[in-house]
This record gives C-alpha cells, sequence and structure tokens, in this order.
C-alpha cells in the first residue's frame, strides 16, 4: 500500500507527537508499504525541501508560523497552513504522485482542506488520528468559553471529521463525542491505541548519579509541562517529602509551566528536586534506566480521555507509575487492571504522599513492575499494531466502494 501521512510535527522536532509519527511512519516501512509523510514546516528557508529518513520519503512545506507565538497568530497560522500547504505541494515533484490512503494527526484541527484535495485527486479512503479533543478540552479547562471563539474552533474540528471515513481515537470514552459524525455513510470509529517504537540504544546527556541522588528512588517526570498537566502538584508533593533524603524528583522538559516551577524550587531550596531541559527522545531510555518510578500528570478538571505518550514510554522501560489524572479517564482502569502502579483522580497532596509511600514499599518488596508494563505496552501499545490497524481500515473502506 502506498500512503501519505499528513502531520504539523516530525523530527527533528522533539514533541511527542512527532516522535510518534516517525515510529509510525518507520513501521509502515517495515510493514511493507510505501510511505510519504508531508509536514507543515515554518522554519524552512525555502519553499519545500524533500528527504528519506529511514526508507520515508518526507516532504517538508514552509507555512505560516503557528508554534511558540500568541493565540490570535497561531490561530491565523493554523488557519492558512492547509491551504499553503496544498499549494505548494502541487509545485513539488511529489505532486505527480499517486496514494491509496490518506492519514492525518489531530492535532491540528485545521488539516480538513488539504485532506479534501488529496482524496479527491486520489480518489481514496482516509483516516483521521486524533488524540486532543480540541475545543472541547480547552473549555473544560478553563481556557476558553462556550461563546463564538469555541463555535468557530468546533466549526473547524467538525469540517476535519467530515473528510474522514475512519475515525481512530485513543480511548473507549471518547466515543460520546462522535455520535453525530457517525450518523453520516459509511463511517467507522474505533480505538487506536497511542503506539510505541523500539527503544533506541542511545546514552543520556542527564547523569542522576552526579546530582547527589544516588540510593534515592527517584521519581521522574519526562515532556511538556503546560496548564493542560498541572504538573505543579507533584512539586506541592515534593515540598511535602521534602525531609525524606530517601527519594527525590526529577522533571525533564519544556513548557509553559516549566520555568515557574523550576524558579519554585529553587526559591524553596529543594534539595529533593532537579530540573533540566528538554533532552532528545532517544535519550529518553537511557534516563529512565536510572530512575524507579514514572510520574503521569493531566488537569483534573478535563472531561476527555487520554492515555499520555510518555505512559507508554515508562511501561516499555518496566516503570511503575504514579498518576494524577481526571475523573472517570479510562487510564485510571487501565493502570489499576495491570497493577502497574498508582492513580489518583484529585489534587490532594495527602492523598498522593500516602500512594507514593505505597508505590516505594511495593519497590522494596521487588515486586516485578517492569514485566508487568513490558508486557502491556508489546500487548497494546506497539507501532506495529497501529499500523496493521490503519492498513486493515484503509483496505476495508476501500473494498466497501
Amino acid at each position: 500500500m502506498r500512503v501519505v501521512l499528513v502531520a504539523d510535527a516530525y523530527p527533528p522536532l522533539r514533541t511527542s507527537g512527532a516522535v510518534q509519527l516517525r515510529d509510525l511512519a518507520r513501521q509502515f516501512v517495515l510493514s511493507g508499504h510505501e510511505i510519504t509523510v508531508v509536514v507543515a514546516s515554518p522554519e524552512l528557508a525555502t519553499n519545500w525541501t524533500i528527504e528519506q529518513l529511514d526508507g520515508v520519503q518526507v516532504l517538508r512545506l514552509r507555512t505560516p508560523k503557528f508554534k511558540d507565538v500568541g493565540y490570535v497568530r497561531r490561530t491565523l497560522g493554523e488557519f492558512l497552513m492547509p491551504f499553503v500547504m496544498r499549494s505548494l505541494l502541487k509545485k513539488t515533484p511529489v505532486a505527480q504522485e499517486r496514494w491509496d490512503g490518506v492519514i492525518w494527526y489531530s492535532p491540528s484541527i485545521f488539516f480538513g482542506p488539504l485532506i479534501k484535495y488529496l482524496k479527491r485527486e486520489n480518489n481514496c479512503h482516509a483516516y483521521l488520528i486524533i488524540r486532543d479533543i480540541f475545543p472541547e478540552w480547552a473549555a473544560d479547562m478553563g481556557l476558553m468559553g462556550r461563546g463564538p471563539v469555541f463555535q468557530f474552533f468546533k466549526w473547524v474540528a467538525n469540517y476535519q471529521y467530515e473528510q474522514a471515513d475512519t475515525i481512530g481515537i485513543q480511548s473507549a470514552g471518547n466515543a460520546v463525542y462522535f455520535d453525530k459524525w457517525l450518523t453520516g455513510p459509511n463511517r467507522k470509529l474505533e480505538v487506536l491505541h497511542n503506539w510505541i517504537g523500539e527503544a533506541p540504544l542511545t546514552e543520556c546527556s542527564i547523569d542522576l548519579a552526579k546530582t547527589g541522588f544516588a540510593g534515592r528512588k527517584i521519581f521522574v517526570y519526562a515532556g511538556n509541562m503546560g496548564v493542560a498537566q498541572n504538573v505543579a502538584v507533584f512539586l506541592e508533593l515534593a515540598i511535602a517529602t521534602a525531609a525524606h533524603d530517601d527519594m527525590g524528583f526529577v522533571f525533564v522538559g519544556r513548557g509553559s509551566e516549566f520555568e515557574r516551577l523550576r524558579a519554585i524550587a529553587s526559591e524553596k531550596n529543594l534539595s529533593n528536586v532537579r530540573f533540566f531541559p528538554e533532552i532528545s527522545p532517544d535519550e529518553i531510555p537511557a534516563l529512565y534506566k536510572q530512575c524507579d518510578a514514572g510520574l503521569v500528570a493531566l488537569d483534573t478538571k478535563h472531561r476527555t480521555h487520554n492515555i499520555p505518550g510518555k505512559f507508554l514510554t515508562y511501561m516499555q522501560a518496566g516503570l511503575p507509575v504514579l498518576a494524577k489524572i481526571n475523573p472517570g479517564n479510562d487510564l485510571e482502569q487501565l493502570i489499576n487492571s495491570e497493577a502497574v502502579g498508582y492513580c489518583s483522580t484529585s489534587d490532594d497532596v495527602n492523598t498522593l504522599q500516602q500512594q507514593m509511600a505505597d508505590l516505594i514499599e511495593d519497590l522494596n518488596a521487588e515486586i516485578d513492575f517492569r514485566s508487568r508494563g513490558q508486557g502491556l505496552a508489546s500487548r497494546l501499545f506497539s507501532s506495529s499494531a497501529a499500523v496493521k490497524q490503519i492498513a486493515t481500515a484503509l483496505d476495508s473502506q476501500s473494498a466497501q466502494h
């Protein structure tokens, strides 16, 4: 099968979405398919570039900037993005190629016009991988009301959904958001679990043995630190347990809250906390080998369901988790049923402190979290399973028409 994958992030970007899409594209190649990735790239000096990475053809198209800018500029940049990409695509050698299926990844919610063009030109079907139910989660978080701005974003998201023949959601609990879409003809909604590729064998630039944490049980958080996560509750936990010299907290990443949280830790002179800037995703497995447990943070105001990519990386590394997530999230049942850690659905630090104590007791008892986590990762969250599921959906949709 020859497929095209459309996205707004791909390495060398280090975001979790970029890494996920790299792993997916690599697996398509390993599974015997041909794949072209078309990615929005505001940083380009030219209108477009084509390169081969791990057998994947990557077409980068220069678009208006839409990341690390203000909300208004971001919205305008994302709105223009698919139209600019469509215009530039027509001028590249890739425009002469034909594909058997179109895949795209959301966020962003703005790709609808480009996907409609690609479907029409290739007379094929499209698979939407959706990871954020936007703008619903933003309204739940209080980042926007449900007035005209919300309705505009909702209209954009619905237009995107209309281009999909199959939508893969990351958790069954999110199905309620697609009841209206499912009333259309020949549409399929399915759970497409997050996935993770094979862990690379790369050294880590962070050596925790040099931080004074030797002999401690180390809890690690690696990833984005923004309003959607509310990582601050784990800093509160570190403050509450500062007198214990047998544990440490390591925060690695970036995001709108990173500097604020680091400043608080510095102001309070916390000896049990270390902050490090974002590192290459390929270094993460080597970082985790130095740690004992992973931290998962989702703001409790969320109503949508989310199984974060970092949870998968913890499982692959065999680390148990201490999770603080929103009530009703399917992730809670998964953690409990698979016995891979402890989970709280509130921001109560006392509850987290007790769960952390229980987890340390389990670690001291040498409970085999490694086998549990790695077994779960290979069973539910492999990139090969994701590729097989997407390819099967595109094949079956084609067979129906």
